[in-house]
């Protein structure tokens, strides 16, 4: 059966939002346009007459398949190699969805993004429609064919295991505006003081390479050991000058809502370094270097280009 003009337009009035969901729960921009392709498809198929509530059966469809989704990628996770990161997207972008409330904001950080892996594939899609897109727990439950008081139950147990994680106080985004280039300026110093100062003591540092380009296998934890990481990682040699070619460029940006530096050598961009800050320092550094997870970014780098690369000797 064809789409009508109303009926293809009713669905993209939706695509945004099915899009953020299925982010927010996948964790990879490309998956969450396979899904809403898949929703497409789906709607495209069904018998759209018997449909009362056009919205609802869409985020039904949706979750259903991002529930099947995130019961494999626990299989797949198993054989990644490496360490597993959720793909970061540059702040602004429509796929992280509503950002009026801090509960909103914080939902999509790819810090609790990360969090979000050790929940169920069901507590993650209760946590994420109730905290990040206000469902009422009715309207969950009916999607995900539950009773309400088990949805409850299941948003509870999510919203701990999430606060247990997020043991610390964020500072706020203006005070973290500056942090990428103090981060740059002591990768760059030559001394590692600089950057363990600006660490907390217990700063963990993880990297995703996906095996496809190289990155540390496991974190690096500690701010001494992360700093003496780093200024290996970031000291010049001549076998790293050879591999990269053109001197790289560094430029502050923000991505899902916190402070990052993004790397690019030869107007291609190489990587991203995600800061988690908090009032003691910076408690975390997630690296993404896996190229398939820095399309989305790249396309939308070069779509606002030209940008004003940082100071930096290298």
């Amino acid at each position: 059966m064809s789409l009508s003009a109303h009926e293809m337009d009713l669905f993209e009035e939706h695509r945004g939002r099915l899009a953020a969901i299925a982010y927010r729960l996948l964790g990879s921009a490309g998956d969450a346009e396979d899904a809403v392709q898949e929703v497409f498809l789906r709607w495209h198929a069904a018998d759209r007459e018997q449909i009362e509530t056009p919205e609802a059966w869409l985020t039904k469809v949706l979750t259903n398949h991002c529930l099947n989704q995130l019961t494999s990628a626990r299989a797949r996770r198993e054989t990644y190699v490496g360490q597993w990161l959720p793909e970061p997207v540059l702040t602004g972008d429509p796929l992280l969805g509503p950002a009026d409330t801090v509960e909103q904001r914080e939902s999509v950080s790819l810090a609790v993004l990360t969090l979000l892996e050790r929940l169920s594939p069901q507590e993650r899609v209760v946590y994420v429609l109730r905290e990040a897109f206000d469902y009422r727990h009715r309207e969950i439950a009916e999607i995900l064919d539950l009773t309400e008081s088990n949805c409850q139950q299941i948003y509870r147990r999510a919203r701990e295991h999430v606060a247990a994680g997020r043991s610390r106080t964020r500072v706020d985004r203006a005070a973290a505006r500056t942090i990428a280039r103090e981060f740059l300026a002591a990768t760059l110093s030559g001394d590692t003081e600089p950057l363990i100062r600006l660490l907390t003591a217990d700063a963990v540092s993880i990297a995703d390479g996906g095996g496809r380009v190289p990155a540390r296998r496991g974190p690096v934890s500690g701010a001494a050991a992360i700093a003496r990481y780093l200024h290996g990682l970031f000291k010049p040699t001549a076998a790293k000058r050879a591999f990269i070619g053109d001197n790289p460029l560094f430029y502050e940006i923000s991505v899902n809502g916190d402070p990052a530096l993004l790397v690019e050598v030869g107007g291609e961009v190489l990587g991203v370094f995600c800061f988690d800050t908090t009032p003691d320092g910076v408690a975390a550094i997630r690296i993404q270097v896996n190229p398939e997870k820095l399309e989305r970014i790249k396309a939308r780098w070069a779509d606002t280009a030209p940008h004003q690369p940082l100071p930096a000797i290298w």
